[in-house]
């Protein structure tokens, strides 16, 4: 592991001790990314039958995957109070790219706020998204 991947899991956020889920697994996930996040956490990613609550979902998702409003909506019952999902996309261009504006109305209408996007791996992009502050 490099100190530039593990500087990433660190600018997306993930700290030590959080638990994280990951939805959305498949053969073109970034495992350079993924290793970055257990190595900053310590904690191993749980998988998508994990029951548990927890502090982050890391939620990979392509365009030709249904409704990303359910999927987020599903995600954003996973976490923990002040907890938070990395919506993952691929960058345009790629297979699967998701609009940025479907990513908007996904998370409108999942009652979701969407915060930062920034590059979260070679081929992906992330996208920071909350429940409402009280």
């Amino acid at each position: 592991m490099t100190t530039t991947e593990m500087n990433l899991a660190k600018r997306l956020g993930f700290a030590p001790g959080q638990t994280v889920a990951e939805i959305g697994w498949d053969d073109d996930c970034d495992d350079e990314l993924r290793g970055s996040v257990e190595e900053v956490t310590g904690t191993e990613l749980l998988d998508e039958e994990a029951e548990e609550a927890v502090d982050v979902v890391l939620l990979w998702w392509r365009d030709d995957e249904g409704d990303l409003a359910d999927d987020l909506m599903d995600a954003a019952s996973r976490l923990k109070d002040g907890g938070y999902i990395w919506l993952v996309t691929p960058k345009m261009g790629r297979n699967g790219y998701v609009d940025p504006g479907d990513v908007h109305e996904g998370a409108q209408a999942a009652g979701l706020t969407q915060g930062t996007s920034l590059v979260a791996a070679q081929d992906w992009i992330g996208t920071k998204l909350a429940r409402p502050s009280r």
